[in-house]
């Protein structure tokens, strides 16, 4: 894996880039859908390159689950398992074992967790997430740590950040000792911890870029903590990594949340939300979220978004998908998917053609002018704005 800085945002710290991998080319910023389970829930591979996908995400603590490893490796990888020929990230298992595990013992070694599904016993160590991840053949692959919940006090952080680091160290050392199992290159990402605590992140940032991984992932920032303090820590942490190494905010976002992340230096972002959301009912347009089950929609002909230029903005209307989704129809899901996925693609991609610009300050102001943020995390948002219009009132 290659990573090219093409251009910096003259101002704020939003910057354009290009990660090459064997199985292609990632335009950044990025958004990547996240294919949980080898795939993206609704959509065919076809659907997810209409839409202009770059890349997807899968995880490794499900898919070790079921299909299991032995089928993964008779299949030749995630790759031909699910026939997707564009890249590939995975993350470690360690923040699902931390959600999804119904009993957890963590100690310096592993964690030995009881599986969701059945009840039934098992471990995960640094040595053996790298080596389910070599078997998935995933182009991008994540160091194991542990993910701090929030609120954290200031002692645990502390302590789980020095464990997060001895597995980290030991997730580089056996990566660098095992070999690929197919045709293609791995690369190694190293995961920033440190919960809402200023001085171990810069600890954790110290530690892992002497470690000298391909590129660097913030974690722990989705979890609950206020937005004020995920902006302030994300701008923090993407002024102290290096400006020749990706940079990958775990979890993120909300539509707001990913222009926010772009304007502090983050280059690829990741979330559940456009697909979950999509099947709940809730979808985004240029203007904010609309909740497509509200009866006001009953009668309402005009597509989700005018501005939108996906298969199902340019079929179907909102009337329509108020029928689907309020009859269950699996077609509804389908389409409301199609739409979120092509437009939080649609949402880096103009992003980045404004780095190029020269005119992301403007995109950035144009967004927030038009977007109608949610109302919990209104306040976070306003404050956040009126700093930067401070900061950035001539420009």
């Amino acid at each position: 894996m290659k990573f090219k800085l093409i251009k910096n945002s003259k101002t704020l710290s939003a910057r354009a880039g290009e990660i090459s991998t064997d199985h292609g080319k990632i335009q950044t910023p990025i958004f990547m859908p996240v294919g949980t389970k080898a795939t993206v829930k609704t959509l065919t591979n076809e659907d997810l390159i209409k839409a202009k996908a770059q890349i997807i995400l899968g995880n490794t603590y499900h898919l070790y689950l079921r299909p299991g490893m032995e089928i993964m490796e008779k299949a030749g990888g995630l790759h031909k398992f699910m026939n997707w020929n564009k890249p590939i990230l995975t993350d470690s298992g360690g923040y699902q074992v931390y959600s999804l595990a119904k009993l957890r013992e963590i100690d310096n070694d592993k964690i030995t967790f009881r599986s969701h599904i059945d009840g039934s016993l098992h471990e995960f160590s640094p040595e053996k997430s790298i080596g389910i991840q070599r078997i998935l053949g995933s182009d991008i692959i994540m160091s194991f740590d542990e993910c701090t919940p929030y609120p954290c006090d200031y002692s645990y952080a502390k302590e789980s950040l020095k464990r997060t680091h001895e597995w980290e160290k030991k997730s580089k050392k056996y990566f660098e000792n095992s070999n690929n199992l197919y045709s293609h290159s791995q690369a190694l990402f190293g995961i920033i911890q440190g919960s809402t605590f200023e001085d171990l992140r810069y600890e954790s940032v110290k530690y892992l870029t002497d470690l000298d991984f391909d590129g660097y992932a913030i974690g722990g920032l989705a979890v609950g903590e206020p937005k004020n303090i995920m902006y302030e820590l994300t701008k923090k942490v993407c002024d102290k990594l290096p400006k020749n190494s990706p940079r990958y905010l775990m979890g993120v976002g909300k539509p707001e949340d990913i222009i926010e992340s772009i304007a502090r230096g983050v280059d690829m972002m990741d979330c559940v939300l456009p697909t979950r959301n999509a099947r709940n009912g809730a979808l985004y347009s240029w203007n904010g979220k609309i909740n497509i089950k509200n009866a006001q929609y009953k009668n309402d002909f005009r597509p989700i978004d005018p501005n939108c230029d996906c298969y199902t903005c340019k079929n179907h209307s909102r009337a329509y998908l108020n029928h689907l989704y309020r009859n269950k129809e699996i077609t509804g899901l389908k389409l409301n998917t199609i739409h979120n996925i092509h437009f939080f693609l649609k949402l880096t991609s103009k992003a980045r053609q404004s780095i190029l610009s020269d005119t992301f300050s403007e995109f950035y102001r144009n967004f927030f002018n038009n977007y109608r943020v949610e109302k919990d995390n209104y306040l976070n948002n306003l404050k956040n704005k009126e700093n930067y219009k401070k900061k950035y009132r001539n420009n």
